[in-house]
């Protein structure tokens, strides 16, 4: 038996420095890993980035929209804009001319 002055064996320090290792091994980990570990943190702040550029693109969006939606309350002639390029319709008496596409050989005959 060792006295109380004396120092514990080699075994037990041995034992005792593997366990706190262990223990710090284990602590740093949960550190990294965990729930709320580096990682973890790492992986919301790239997340917090795409959301708030995806934000400002929606909201850049919602600006067109409004202003879209101003147009289509206020102006006639966007009305009309729309109506043609979208719809294909044209005023009374205006006469459309189609015109054939010109294909590759075509072009090259006429060269």
């Amino acid at each position: 038996m060792t006295s109380p002055g004396e120092s514990a064996t080699p075994g037990r320090r041995n034992l005792l420095t593997i366990s706190l290792l262990v223990i710090i091994a284990l602590m740093f980990a949960y550190a990294v890993f965990g729930n709320r570990g580096v990682l973890r943190i790492l992986q919301a702040r790239e997340q917090k980035l795409a959301l708030e550029q995806q934000l400002a693109e929606l909201k850049q969006q919602q600006a067109q929209l409004k202003i879209e939606i101003e147009r289509l309350q206020k102006d006639k002639n966007y009305w009309e804009q729309l109506a043609r390029t979208k719809l294909g319709m044209v005023r009374e008496g205006e006469l459309i001319y189609h015109l054939p596409d010109i294909s590759r050989q075509d072009k090259e005959v006429l060269e």
